[in-house]
This record gives C-alpha cells, sequence and structure tokens, in this order.
C-alpha cells in the first residue's frame, strides 16, 4: 500500500465524497455498514457510489495447525486502499447532509478520511 493513489482520486459521478487520508484495508463487511449508515443519514434522497470493491483474498490457517500442508482458506475479503482514494460519493443532496452523512461513515472505517466536494459544488 505504498505511494498515493493516481486511480479513482477525483470525483467523477456525485458532487460530494469521501476521500481515504491514510492507507489500509476495507472488509466486505466494513463496507457494509458504511452503505447502510449513509443510506439511513440520507433518507431515499439523492444517490450513492461505491467506488471500491472487495476484490483481495484474505486466507487464515487453521489454530493449532502444524505448519506446512499449503495455503489455508479464504476467510474474508478486503479492498486495498492508498492515500487519495475517493471510497464514496453523494449526489443530489445538500453539503450538510453530505458532510453529516460521511462523518458518521468515517466511524465505521479503520482510517482517517476527509469530506471532499466536486468544484462548483
Amino acid at each position: 500500500m505504498r505511494g498515493k493513489a493516481i486511480r479513482g482520486s477525483t470525483i467523477a459521478f456525485g458532487d460530494f465524497g469521501l476521500k481515504a487520508v491514510e492507507p489500509g484495508w476495507i472488509t466486505q463487511r466494513q463496507l457494509e455498514a458504511v452503505r447502510v449508515t449513509v443510506s439511513r443519514m440520507m433518507k431515499r434522497e439523492g444517490k450513492l457510489w461505491i467506488r471500491i470493491f472487495p476484490d483481495k483474498p484474505i486466507t487464515k490457517k487453521p489454530a493449532e495447525t502444524r505448519m506446512g500442508s499449503g495455503k489455508g482458506v479464504v476467510e474474508f475479503w478486503v479492498a486495498v486502499i492508498k492515500p487519495g482514494r475517493v471510497l464514496f460519493e453523494l449526489g443530489g443532496v445538500t453539503r450538510e447532509t453530505a458532510d453529516e452523512a460521511f462523518k458518521n461513515a468515517a466511524h465505521k472505517l479503520p482510517f482517517r478520511t476527509k469530506v471532499v466536494a466536486r468544484l462548483g459544488a
């Protein structure tokens, strides 16, 4: 996760975005928690875009297993996040609604984020 994000670092679809400030992993469960939180805050107005997808498998070996005998089974999937990556975007809502929704969503993530806006929004 070295370096800054080059792809996906600008707002492409909505008016407001949640951008990562630190590197990290987002699991599929954290992603779903953020989606539910933001959807509740918007109250069926506006649109949410999820700009990341968990496509990296994380494997684990069972507890108290001897070394060797191959790789463990897939436990969960993660999305690798570099600083500068836009994770979520919102459109059709006010600045205050977007700020509040993304502030609540940031509590569900394992790294620091910031709210960014499209120029002119």
